[in-house]
Order: C-alpha cells, then sequence, then structure tokens
C-alpha cells in the first residue's frame, strides 16, 4: 500500500515520500481502516521537522520513532481484530487517533477500535475528517473558563487556523463581542465567521492595546504569555492551545504562580482526543457551526501540504482525499 514516510527530521517536502510499505494486519483490539480522508495538523509539522526539539522526546530523540505522520481521518472498517465490540466490517468510522497512535497518512492504518467513532450520516469522509482534532481544541479551550457566564469580551490569537476558526463561532454563539488576530489576508474570512473586530499581528501589537479581555485564547503562543496579563480583566482567563516550547513551559510555571496570587488565570489546554466527538460533530452536521475546509487535496501533495501548514497561511483545515470518493456523504 502507499504511505507518506520519514526517516529523518527535515522540511517536509525534503524528507517526506511517497512510499509502498506492507498493508497492516489489525491486533486483537484494532480495526484495519481504509483511510478515505485525512488531515493536516500541527502534530504533523511537529512531527515531521522535529520542531519545537522538546517533541523529539515524544517522537524520537535522533531519528523518528514513527515513519508515517497523520492524527486525523475518516474511513471505512475493512478488517476488525479478534476483541473488537464496537465496529463491524463496513461501518464507517472517523476520530482523532494521536492518543493510540499516529499514521493516518496512508491508505490504510491498523488503529485501536478506541481511537474512533461512528461516522454521522450526512457528514462526507473529508468533512468528517476535518473536525476531531481542531474542533476538540477549541471546545476544551472553552471548556476551561470558570465563568463562562460571566464572558463578554473575548481576543482570538491565530484565528484563522482551525482551532481559531471554530472559537469564534463559540465565542459568538456564548453572545460575545470577538476579537480576531491574524494576518489582514485573512480579515474577510474572519469577519464571515463573526469576528467584531480584526487585528493584523504584523503591523500592530495587540498586547499594548487599551482594550480589555474576559477571555483570550491563544492558538499561536508566539510571545511571552505575561505580556497578554496587562489587557486581560480581573478574573479574565487566558489559555493556550499550543505554539512555542519555550513559551509554553515558562507558561505552565508562571501559571501556576499567578494563579496563586492573582485573581487572572493562565492556563494551557491540553487536547483529550475525541471527548465529546459525535456531539461536536452533529453540530456541523445541524449547520449549527461552520468548518472551512481547503481541499480536498490528492494524496501525493502531503509533504508540501505540511510545509504550508507551517507557513501560517491557510484557512481553516487542509483536507486530503486519500480516495477518490472521499467527498461523498
Amino acid at each position: 500500500m502507499k504511505a507518506i514516510v520519514y526517516k529523518k527530521y527535515g522540511l517536509p517536502r525534503e524528507v517526506l515520500k511517497v512510499t509502498s510499505i506492507k498493508k497492516p494486519k489489525p491486533k486483537k483490539n484494532e480495526v484495519l481502516v481504509k483511510v478515505f480522508a485525512t488531515t493536516i495538523n500541527d502534530y504533523d509539522w511537529n512531527m515531521v521537522t522535529g520542531k519545537p526539539r522538546l517533541y523529539r522526546l515524544f517522537f524520537g530523540v535522533i531519528k523518528p520513532k514513527r515513519a508515517v505522520p497523520g492524527v486525523e481521518l475518516s474511513g471505512v472498517v475493512e478488517e476488525v481484530g479478534k476483541n473488537v465490540n464496537r465496529f463491524v466490517v463496513g461501518d464507517n468510522v472517523f476520530g482523532d487517533i494521536s492518543d493510540f497512535s499516529y499514521g493516518a497518512h496512508a491508505k490504510y492504518i491498523a488503529v485501536h477500535e478506541d481511537a474512533l467513532e461512528i461516522k454521522p450520516e450526512g457528514l462526507s469522509h473529508v468533512e468528517a475528517a476535518s473536525i476531531p482534532h481542531a474542533s476538540g481544541l477549541a471546545f476544551q479551550a472553552f471548556d476551561t473558563i470558570k465563568t463562562a457566564a460571566n464572558i463578554k469580551k473575548v481576543l482570538i490569537n491565530g484565528a484563522g487556523g482551525g482551532v481559531g476558526s471554530i472559537a469564534i463561532q463559540l465565542a459568538r454563539q456564548r453572545g460575545c463581542e470577538v476579537t480576531a488576530v491574524d494576518s489582514s489576508e485573512k480579515f474577510s474570512y474572519l469577519q464571515c465567521l463573526g469576528a467584531d473586530h480584526v487585528i493584523d499581528y504584523r503591523s500592530t501589537d495587540f498586547t499594548k492595546g487599551k482594550n480589555k479581555y474576559d477571555f483570550i485564547l491563544d492558538c499561536k503562543t508566539s510571545m511571552p504569555p505575561f505580556l497578554y496579563a496587562s489587557i486581560l480583566c480581573k478574573k479574565g482567563t487566558y489559555v493556550s492551545v499550543g505554539g512555542s516550547t519555550f513559551h509554553l513551559l515558562f507558561l505552565y510555571f508562571y501559571g501556576i504562580l499567578l494563579n496563586l496570587f492573582s485573581s487572572k488565570s493562565f492556563r494551557i489546554a491540553s487536547l483529550h482526543p475525541n471527548k465529546n466527538l459525535l456531539k461536536i460533530a452533529q453540530l456541523y452536521v445541524d449547520k449549527k457551526l461552520q468548518i472551512k475546509i481547503e481541499g480536498p487535496f490528492i494524496f501525493g501533495q502531503i509533504p508540501a501540504l505540511i510545509e504550508y501548514f507551517g507557513s501560517g497561511k491557510h484557512l481553516g483545515k487542509i483536507a486530503v482525499s486519500v480516495h477518490h470518493d472521499a467527498t461523498t456523504v
């Protein structure tokens, strides 16, 4: 079968190759999935480049432990292990597999049954594959707010990506006034999602503004988190969902101290893959949420797409059709 394989860290287009590898055989608690669609995520960029270097403690210090990236998928069950009781052959499934494995950038994958859910009718495989990771992070970030009823003004940094674009919609549904931070090329898209105000981070230092926010969601963490303290309201909450390892480590220790001696709260949202996934997916089926999908692109473009993701120029999610009928419901 075909898979996107890498043997060393580096730029995606230099180290990733479309390679023929052996089709996996499911273990007793695994299912073999024919992958119809997959996506590009931050994990893929980190796995392939080996950056930030701290991630190599998980992915392999000298060289990658895993040969195939990819954490999101949607597809159909082709074979089940002897102890599998949640699925049968022919089930359409989707999910974020990162709690159990990686390797969704392949034509087939054997993965633990608990890494998947039944794909809702009404969603194509491309749509379903685009939901679990970013939507899960966005919802779980809002779950960290202790006094959600008091949240009126929200700032989202990195608002044009997968997590940020969903967070705008969640904030608007809660009646919040939303300020979205990203590049000016994305302003029209952000305003269509419901952003009340837009800021180009390249020309404006939004941490020095006069406005204060009840909730700040940082999808980039590209600057020291303490810079946000001056624009965070009393009893406000700052949540990071990823970014610079140095800043995240600083946030971890700084947050502990600040949470002890201040009414302001600084947190890191840890992803729990597939938590409430079926409920979240139903919101897309019911058109209560929308997801921007770039693509679907073809399988062989994955190396270039991971590099494109790293540039930060994409809108919403980047999706790949692994098999030709992935766009059908």
